[in-house]
């Protein structure tokens, strides 16, 4: 099927829209989100419905459970969605926002504003509740928007879509604004790579599958959400009864995230005394655990790491262990292993934070605190587009601000050079 032609044609409807959208008013964006929110939680039965489709059809693939979890959706869920929308409304628009503003020695007055950055197209895996965070964001932010959604929840996304972007028009968004590509052939999305002349950039939101292809194959410039090999190391001189808590909190909350702790790293100084009891809170809670020669000392359901174990993004009840000499030890670790995302020690030394701090090259690095917050409404961003972790334009939870470009506004009264 010629994907390139109907990819080329929604591209064009999101670019038309795009620009009177970028010009609409603060109050007509907050009420189609306050509207598109009201829809969510009119609709939710019709949502559900849909949703039940996709997690029957991701059982009998035999998807693992913590995929399942973020598939499946529930009356809760939504209307989580639906506050995050509302919250987005609440939000100050930085569309317009003057960043600086300089008068020149010649009378020119130069004003640097924000403004949005037009079309955004958005790849993404099985999270249908991405599908309404990154509405709302684009839009609060001016810009149109062309979703392309997993295909293990095509299903929920399309009703998810008809009843958000219909609720949206009947606000006053332009019609064009939202578009979900609606095929699971994955073509669409080599199509999708090279619409340059609708698309401002893409942004892939999944595994380092899907962010590799993207990357090696957009024609369209990428803000790179990154995988999260996330590390906590739980120094010599923690309170190990706060290490305990965090280390269970930054797996097992919610282990198909891309903020879960995938490797525990621990010095050898309080190994004897923390590993024990630790490993067998991971064993109750289900945790396949995955370490050192020294770890599997501690406990006999560990098994011997690999390279790859290391190196890998579990989003599951997996952990790899290893127990380090000393600090250095465990930032030469995370330096060859950590995919920037997040990173944290537990620690009552003062330096050794510091230290951490400035030597971990991540989006987020944490003293004494779960790696689970590196998300864009715990930060206060409101919902996010995801968690960047590259250093152009955006690093970290992407909010509203990520989401514009700049524009320089230059006022003269004849002036010539």
């Amino acid at each position: 099927m010629d994907y390139l032609s109907e990819l080329t044609a929604k591209g064009k409807n999101a670019k038309q829209a795009g620009r009177k959208l970028a010009t609409l008013s603060t109050a007509v964006k907050n009420q189609a989100l306050v509207s598109m929110a009201d829809a969510l939680e009119q609709e939710y039965r019709g949502i559900l419905t849909a949703n039940a489709i996709d997690v029957d059809n991701g059982r009998a693939k035999g998807l693992s459970e913590s995929m399942l979890d973020r598939l499946a959706l529930t009356e809760n869920r939504i209307q989580a969605m639906a506050e995050g929308l509302r919250q987005i409304a609440q939000l100050p628009d930085p569309i317009g926002e003057v960043l600086s503003k300089e008068r020149r020695p010649n009378g020119l007055e130069i004003s640097k504003v924000r403004v949005p950055l037009g079309v955004i197209g958005i790849i993404f895996e099985s999270r249908p509740n991405v599908t309404v965070d990154a509405t709302g964001l684009c839009l609060k932010a001016g810009n149109a928007v062309l979703l392309r959604g997993g295909s293990e929840a095509i299903h929920s996304n399309i009703a998810i879509i008809n009843v958000i972007a219909q609720a949206a028009y009947k606000a006053g968004i332009p019609v064009g604004a939202i578009q979900l590509i609606e095929t699971t052939d994955r073509q669409a999305v080599n199509a999708m790579l090279k619409l340059k002349s609708y698309l401002d950039v893409i942004i892939p939101r999944g595994g380092a599958g899907l962010i590799k292809t993207v990357v090696e194959n957009s024609t369209v410039p990428v803000i790179e959400t990154g995988t999260g090999v996330c590390h906590t190391f739980v120094d010599e001189s923690a309170d190990l009864d706060m290490a305990q808590a965090i280390a269970l909190n930054a797996k097992i909350s919610r282990p198909g995230t891309c903020n879960t702790m995938e490797t525990l790293l621990v010095h050898q100084g309080v190994a004897e005394q923390f590993l024990p009891a630790m490993l067998s809170l991971y064993q109750q809670a289900g945790v396949e655990l995955r370490g050192c020669p020294e770890t599997m000392r501690y406990h006999e359901t560990v098994k011997l790491a690999s390279d790859e174990d290391w190196a890998t993004e579990y989003l599951d009840f997996i952990l790899s262990v290893k127990v380090v000499g000393d600090l250095d030890e465990a930032l030469d670790h995370i330096h060859r292993y950590s995919t920037l995302h997040s990173e944290a020690i537990i620690t009552q030394d003062t330096n050794n934070a510091m230290r951490f701090q400035q030597e971990v090259d991540a989006a987020a690095v944490y003293v004494n605190a779960s790696t689970r917050f590196t998300d864009g409404f715990e930060f206060g961003f409101g919902a996010e587009i995801g968690i960047s972790t590259q250093k152009i334009h955006a690093r970290g939870p992407m909010g509203l601000a990520e989401l514009t470009s700049i524009k320089y506004l230059i006022a003269g009264n004849g002036q010539i050079r």
